[in-house]
């Protein structure tokens, strides 16, 4: 059961239990109320069926005798008296405890047999069981005793008051105050100086990137956003989870662009958590001998501080956890209202950076404006997150698909799903769906093979696809994989030249990855014939198109005989991205900061083979000037800038007249007839109302 599927039990019942509350005191105050009673049922049903479908048993059977309780009274057999309701309120306080213990730890360990057999007694006699209001003083004393981990909690928050001084006097920062470190772990601050450059920003960019790559966490002093935007002084600080100082000083001193790093720890090494268990025991039999002091003076506490209150039936009934249901967890909101709310988020955005360039224009500078940043920023990361929906969502529907087309094509095949649970904007998701659904054809029907033809060749008569989904940080990656024919690389070659796509000469020059790839050139297929499954020549090219204005990736692996690999890499969400404008010929561009490697100066430009070239670690990178791609005529009068490009995207280097700034924009993706125009990926409306061409690096 998936963490998604439990809160969305837990997020159910809750509504569930309060109908029920609600229903009930209608009953109570009008016997004869059928709608409250129809109400009560039903909820009761859908709580005993959810709680069935879950594996939750004891919310199963006690909503279930709760149900055939309220049918009796539904058919006139039990009457509606006070000793009933308070029976079936016990009831459902019982069903609300049992919710609290599921949404706090993923189970119950609530016995609720006593009050099931009152139940049944009343369903099987019509007489509510007697009422006993007899309290013993000692069990209350007892019951009344606060829980041991309480005492302990004081204990050790003394024993911390004295605790030695963390090894550096320094404060940790907020974000990293509650993180649980691992064994042989420790906080480290690590104060960076960057060496001297017109564009600090832009240099801090690619050694904060650099450490996105290697840190699953780690904080900023001054704020990151500040430090891009090239405002600290000769150095800035970083505080990182490591567990060794020297390690984090070999690494950030092996970034070009790092001059000095100073690094020391600001946490003690996390030592074996054995240790640390040991004292937790010391702890808690320590408040085990302080509650026998303090037991007497809790008997007359306040009956909201005991962890279960008394029923009618003098049972001890549990109470609804610590937030006793006035914290409320989750809430259902209409798509359109999210559409809405993102949309806003996104003029903001707009208004603010025209806000920012007005004032910088007129010479002005605001503490404000940069709280108006951060707050924008927060806000838009909320609105982010808010769309993002589990890929079971879509995915759940796919092993039926799988099934129908194995069966349509007579093929055997096991489908696996991995990472469901992983999350996505709701846009890309929408926009995913289709086409993961026709990679999933394609694997089925031209890439497992006959169960006569698998066995032929020595493999299971059943073939696998599957289907996995991993994040890392702001991108997931989806791999639909068989293991049936795989791509002919021959026939991939034929194909092309068949149809134009590729010359001999060019095709000698690909390598296999590219070969593979030409499956999704607009109208190439390889099936020797058409099937109402596929093979149509259209589709892989949808596919590609697709991913490709969702700014992701789309990649083919395989292996004759052995299976083929199709990778989607996505981003998590789409539409805000941090851009870097450029000018090229008196125009202005963007370029997503994301896609950018390094900046420097075009000084180093060489020419081989008539073609300009530059080096970067002993790897020769193609130059690729804009002026020329775009059209514009270049108006630097020295060497321009250098956009040195990731190599994942694609290995080259941009040259530009010179780099104006970087900031966060609204990029809307090309429609209708300008979409896939090749070296564009959209526009973003700047502040002052012009609108800029945001350039696709990897079809320039």
């Amino acid at each position: 059961m998936s963490e998604e599927h439990r809160k969305a039990f837990v997020a159910e019942s809750e509504e569930g239990i309060t109908e029920l509350n609600n229903a009930l005191l209608a009953l109570e105050s009008d016997p004869e109320d059928a709608e409250a009673m129809d109400q009560i049922f039903r909820t009761a049903h859908t709580l005993k069926g959810n709680g069935a479908a879950m594996g939750y048993d004891s919310v199963s059977d006690l909503a279930h005798e709760l149900e055939d309780l309220l049918d009796e009274v539904r058919a006139g057999e039990i009457d509606v008296t006070p000793e009933l309701m308070d029976l079936l309120f016990e009831g459902v306080d019982y069903l609300g405890a049992m919710v609290d213990d599921i949404a706090e730890d993923g189970q119950t360990e609530i016995n609720a047999s006593e009050i099931e057999a009152d139940l049944r007694e009343l369903i099987e006699t019509g007489n509510v069981p007697g009422v006993d209001d007899s309290t013993d003083s000692s069990s209350t004393a007892a019951d009344d005793t606060p829980p041991a981990d309480a005492t302990a909690t004081e204990h050790g928050a003394e024993e911390t008051e004295s605790d030695d001084p963390t090894p550096a006097d320094i404060e940790l920062p907020e974000e990293l105050s509650d993180h649980e470190l691992d064994t042989g772990h420790a906080v480290f601050r690590a104060s960076v100086g960057l060496g001297e450059s017109a564009m600090q920003g832009v240099d801090a960019i690619f050694v904060l990137q650099a450490l996105d790559d290697a840190y699953d966490t780690f904080v900023t002093d001054p704020e990151r956003e500040t430090i891009e935007n090239g405002e600290f002084e000769e150095t800035f600080d970083l505080y990182l989870i490591d567990s060794s100082q020297e390690a984090i000083e070999s690494g950030l001193s092996s970034l070009s662009k790092v001059e000095s790093v100073a690094v020391s720890p600001v946490t003690a090494i996390v030592e074996d958590p054995m240790t640390a268990s040991k004292a937790a025991e010391l702890d808690v039999e320590q408040s085990d001998d302080d509650s026998e002091d303090t037991e007497a003076d809790n008997t007359g506490s306040d009956e909201s501080d005991n962890s279960k209150s008394k029923s009618s039936g003098g049972r001890s009934t549990p109470k609804r956890s610590k937030k006793d249901g006035t914290n409320i967890a989750s809430v259902r909101v209409d798509v359109d209202q999210l559409d809405e709310l993102y949309s806003l988020v996104e003029q903001l955005v707009t208004s603010r950076i025209k806000l920012r360039r007005e004032m910088e224009a007129a010479g002005m500078d605001s503490d404000n404006l940069d709280e108006l940043d951060k707050i924008t920023a927060n806000l838009q990361n909320t609105a982010m997150d808010m769309r993002l929906i589990p890929l079971s969502k879509i995915v759940d529907t796919f092993p039926r698909l799988v099934r129908d087309v194995a069966r349509e094509t007579g093929k055997q095949v096991n489908f696996n799903v991995s990472g469901s649970d992983i999350e996505l904007d709701r846009t890309i998701l929408t926009e995913i769906r289709d086409p993961l659904i026709h990679i999933l054809r394609n694997s089925v029907d031209h890439g497992v093979e006959l169960p006569e033809e698998r066995e032929e060749m020595g493999k299971s008569p059943t073939g696998s696809v599957s289907l996995t989904a991993t994040r890392e940080r702001d991108h997931v990656t989806i791999e639909v994989a068989d293991d049936g024919a795989g791509l002919d690389k021959e026939v991939l070659k034929e194909k092309a030249i068949e149809k134009g796509v590729k010359t001999e000469s060019e095709l000698e020059l690909m390598d296999d990855q590219e070969i593979y790839e030409l499956i999704f050139h607009p109208g190439f297929s390889t099936a020797e014939e058409v099937t109402d499954v596929s093979g149509r020549g259209v589709g892989m090219d949808v596919v590609h198109n697709t991913v490709k204005q969702l700014d992701g990736t789309v990649s083919v692996d395989s292996e004759l005989g052995e299976g083929t690999v199709v990778r989607l890499r996505l981003p998590v969400t789409v539409a805000i991205v941090k851009v870097m404008f450029v000018e090229v010929g008196g125009t202005e561009y963007g370029i997503p900061v994301k896609n950018i490697a390094e900046v420097t100066r075009a000084k180093e430009i060489s020419t081989t083979n008539n073609k300009e070239i530059i080096k970067h670690d002993d790897d020769i990178y193609p130059v690729l000037r804009l002026s020329d791609v775009l059209e514009e005529p270049s108006s630097v009068n020295g060497n321009g800038m250098l956009l040195r490009i990731r190599d994942e995207k694609r290995k080259v280097a941009l040259h530009c007249d010179q780099v104006i700034d970087q900031e966060e924009v609204v990029v809307k993706p090309l429609e209708g007839v300008l979409s896939g125009i090749p070296g564009l990926s959209g526009t973003a409306v700047l502040g002052d109302g012009d609108v800029v061409a945001v350039l696709d690096v990897v079809t320039l």
